[in-house]
């Protein structure tokens, strides 16, 4: 089939990003441990796949799924979520307020795509046999990449969506210009998706907390790298080069942001979580104007087999006594994911010449030094 070929290309995609710096290797120093990738697929059964079109002058988009469970699984995980600025869409947000469950992959696209991708979801859930309920009530949420994307060319199709979930894999996880990511820019720089994650010692329970991101959001003076004052000290030119943007006069764009744990969390702890994401996108600058959707989603692979239950079923819970340190490591984790987004991202050109750069890596250099 025609997404199976996709598959493969994506697969190379996803290796061919293991090997880009990465905001560690350019001597910028985080808060917290890592896990052995410093991605959300760290987390225990976290797989994550992508779909990256890049087609003639003009198609710079594709889709990002995040299977909470792997590709084999149906099990529902216990979920909740938060809008810091609600000026975009995630959709299937109801049903976990309601039920406290998410059911199956979250995927993270364009704008003009919500749509496309819900389908192709439900049809693939379908398919396979992965529909919890009679019916499905997929996650889905979006950036706008109009800048560089011909956004109304409506390029997402169903077999993008089923190559992203095909090619899911529980490895590296590849960063910048990939997936839903592939053209979104932030803090007026090249971005995209971005993950990292934070290990808990095991005097605090030794569980990790993973995060995904794609970030589309910003103003260049908002710009912080590690308390840095970066985007001031990198200034967009007053007068563009051939293809670029004028300095942005407010903020307009959006970031999702999804966290992954594996500590035994119910629906309520999860919505305190998602809320910390909103403070490591603070240490980078953001501000959350009134264009920006910024949306985040939390849920925890523990306790599986729990929502199938046919009658009372023990379930596990961290004190929240104990919390604290998974709040610490979320928002630790945000702040990293956003940055390798930025440091993964590379110089892209697309719809109507529109020239976005990479921020520069060597002078993030001389500034960390500084």
């Amino acid at each position: 089939m025609k997404y199976a070929a996709l598959a493969l290309l994506l697969a190379g995609a996803t290796l061919a990003g293991q090997t880009k710096p990465r905001a560690r290797d350019l001597g910028i120093a985080f808060d917290g441990e890592p896990g052995p990738m410093n991605a959300i697929t760290d987390v225990r059964g976290v797989e994550v796949g992508f779909t990256t079109l890049i087609q003639g002058d003009a198609v710079r988009t594709g889709v990002t799924a995040i299977l909470p469970r792997g590709k084999d699984s149906n099990d529902p995980v216990f979920a909740a979520w938060f809008s810091q600025n609600g000026n975009g869409e995630m959709t299937g947000t109801t049903w976990i307020d309601e039920g406290g469950f998410m059911e199956g992959p979250v995927f993270i696209t364009n704008t003009h795509s919500v749509g496309v991708v819900r389908d192709a979801a439900v049809a693939w859930s379908v398919k396979q046999g992965k529909t919890f309920q009679p019916w499905s009530l997929p996650v889905v949420a979006e950036t706008w990449d109009g800048t560089l994307n011909d956004i109304n060319g409506f390029h997402v199709k169903p077999e993008h969506v089923f190559a992203a979930l095909e090619s899911a894999s529980r490895g590296p996880v590849a960063e910048g210009n990939v997936g839903g990511g592939t053209g979104m820019i932030c803090y007026e720089f090249k971005c995209g998706t971005g993950t990292a994650s934070r290990r808990l010692p095991q005097e605090a329970g030794g569980y990790t907390v993973g995060v995904l991101v794609q970030a589309n959001h910003g103003r260049r003076p908002e710009l912080r790298v590690g308390g840095v004052p970066v985007g001031k000290a990198i200034p967009v030119p007053a007068v563009p080069k051939p293809g670029g943007l004028p300095p942005a006069v407010e903020e307009q764009g959006s970031i999702i942001i999804v966290v992954a744990t594996d500590a035994p969390l119910l629906p309520h702890q999860l919505e305190r979580i998602a809320r910390r994401a909103t403070m490591g996108l603070a240490r980078t600058g953001a501000t959350s104007g009134n264009g920006s959707g910024d949306i985040f989603l939390a849920f925890s692979t523990a306790n599986d087999g729990v929502a199938a239950a046919p009658r009372e079923i023990h379930v596990n819970m961290l004190s929240n006594a104990r919390i604290s340190g998974l709040f610490s490591a979320t928002v630790e984790a945000t702040d990293e994911a956003i940055i390798n987004a930025l440091v993964a991202a590379e110089t892209m050109t697309g719809v109507e010449g529109h020239r976005v750069e990479a921020i520069p890596h060597e002078r993030v250099r001389e500034l960390m030094k500084r």
